[in-house]
């Protein structure tokens, strides 16, 4: 029985290990989503900046929602 446990907790503890690296990189892949998500926001608003000066029409706007 005490075999069964041990190997029991040494496969949880190996899950949870497991577990916690791959939040990891979902965090990390998030983060660099955001960063994206920024840099692509900036340039839209660049170019609605560039066009209303140039008095071109501005396109449709994109439904951007914050997600935080």
């Amino acid at each position: 029985m005490n075999e069964q446990l041990q190997a029991r907790l040494d496969e949880l503890k190996s899950d949870f290990v497991a577990g916690q690296a791959r939040l990891a990189e979902l965090d990390r892949q998030q983060a660099a989503l955001r960063e994206t998500l920024l840099r692509i926001s900036g340039a839209i608003q660049v170019i609605e900046e560039l066009q209303a000066d140039s008095g071109a029409a501005p396109a449709a706007e994109p439904q951007l929602q914050a997600t935080d």
